[in-house]
């Protein structure tokens, strides 16, 4: 559902709806905003306060107020068929980092690899001195704290189809 409000119009919040990040393991193969009531369990059952509100009052997740710890807790309380089984794969995003990254820029910065939990991101040094990230995609988890972590939000999580 889209926010076809004056203020969704000019900051393009009407198309935002569909390209939303969902919870942990919400399953592909259902149409999330077609089953999900907007009963809000999720987001209260959210630990790291990762799930929101988002547009149309779906849950989102947001990983500017923290990271996903793949607690379940999410999929646990709600009553609607959206979730897969815990021991599936929680989602298929991995870790993308954009042009505005600082060491990219000339301009030392580290702050996502100090924020990953799993060592996914990396520095390696370069001829010029500024030492460039690189990821590992078979360590990402897709938890996001490296997303919180970065001063210029030049990292975003893509579905793995776009990488």
């Amino acid at each position: 559902m889209a926010e076809f409000s004056r203020r969704g119009l000019l900051t393009g919040a009407f198309r935002a709806g569909s390209n939303a990040m969902r919870p942990p393991w919400s399953r592909r193969d259902v149409e999330f905003t077609a089953v999900c009531t907007r009963c809000n369990a999720c987001v209260e059952a959210c630990e790291t306060t990762v799930i929101k509100r988002g547009a149309g009052g779906f849950p989102e997740v947001d990983f500017q107020r923290g990271e996903c710890t793949f607690c379940y807790a999410c999929a646990e309380s709600c009553p609607q068929p959206l979730f897969a089984v815990r021991d599936s794969n929680p989602w298929q995003y991995q870790v993308a980092i954009g042009a505005r990254c600082l060491a990219q820029n000339r301009v030392e910065c580290r702050s996502c690899e100090d924020a990953c939990p799993e060592r996914a991101i990396r520095f390696r040094p370069t001829l010029a001195g500024i030492a460039q990230p690189q990821t590992d995609v078979s360590l990402c988890t897709a938890c996001g704290a490296c997303v919180a972590g970065c001063p210029v939000s030049a990292i975003e999580l893509r579905s793995r189809d776009e990488q």
